[in-house]
């Protein structure tokens, strides 16, 4: 089910707590509402429609990616500087982002995966990945 976006800043700025296999319905409501908003978005966290669990979902080049309780286990000493707009929030902020990542995280069966993410996809993991740390750019 598509979802309302949330743009309550202390709501956004509360971290979000473990995910588990009864959290499946959050990362259905996540991969709907990214569809609703494709247009204007490509990637999600789960406190950005209303619930404080960790699940992110990123459009790859390929696909829509769900990440439940995703963790970046490594990055690039490499990082740039960026700007990045958000559906929770109004116009666009600077940030810094590493250029490549390495993401640990469960599926929608909560099947372990581990994967390295560069350029455009890894930015968007973490800067949904800081959504669920209460980061708000």
């Amino acid at each position: 089910m598509e979802r309302k976006i949330v743009k309550d800043i202390m709501f956004l700025s509360r971290r979000s707590v473990p995910a588990s296999k009864a959290d499946i319905p959050t990362a259905i409501d996540l991969i709907d509402t990214l569809s609703a908003n494709s247009s204007q978005c490509v990637g999600l966290a789960a406190n950005m429609i209303g619930v404080r669990k960790n699940i992110i979902i990123v459009q790859t080049q390929l696909m829509p990616v769900v990440m439940i309780n995703p963790r970046i286990i490594s990055h690039s000493s490499e990082s740039y500087e960026t700007e990045e707009g958000c559906l929770s929030l109004q116009g666009k902020r600077k940030t810094k982002r590493w250029n490549t990542v390495e993401v640990e995280y469960s599926d929608m069966q909560m099947k372990y995966h581990k994967g390295t993410y560069s350029g455009f996809t890894a930015q968007i993991i973490q800067h949904e990945m800081d959504h669920c740390n209460g980061i708000i750019i």
